[in-house]
């Protein structure tokens, strides 16, 4: 069982940077893959990013590739996400998740966290 805490949403301009945390307990975080995902408003829950066991095995979606960068700390139980050069179109609910492997799909991640709001502004 693992159990995931998001924080660092918030609001900010568009080209402004936030940097997510995901907070995880539980002895199997750094032999799961991490991903997070994003919903917004009236959308359906759509892949961001996802690391591997270890750096350098991650994956972006084509909407945040270059802008966005995810890492981990297994000694510390925490995922991040830097987001760099915001858009008002990254406004989203933001979710931490594990899995079993390092995938862009929702189904392939088995514990969530509760979402932190970002919020970016034209």
């Amino acid at each position: 069982q693992v159990q995931l805490a998001e924080s660092g949403g918030g609001l900010v301009q568009a080209g402004g940077s936030l940097r997510l945390s995901c907070a995880a307990s539980g002895r199997t975080f750094s032999s799961s893959s991490m991903g997070w995902f994003r919903q917004a408003p009236g959308n359906e829950r759509e892949f961001v990013a996802a690391i591997g066991w270890t750096w350098p095995n991650t994956y972006y979606s084509d909407s945040v590739k270059g802008r966005f960068t995810i890492s981990r700390d297994n000694a510390k139980n925490t995922g991040y996400l830097q987001m760099n050069s915001l858009k008002p179109e990254d406004t989203a609910v933001y979710y931490c998740t594990v899995g079993r492997r390092l995938s862009t799909h929702l189904r392939d991640f088995d514990y969530w966290g509760q979402g932190t709001q970002v919020t970016v502004s034209s």
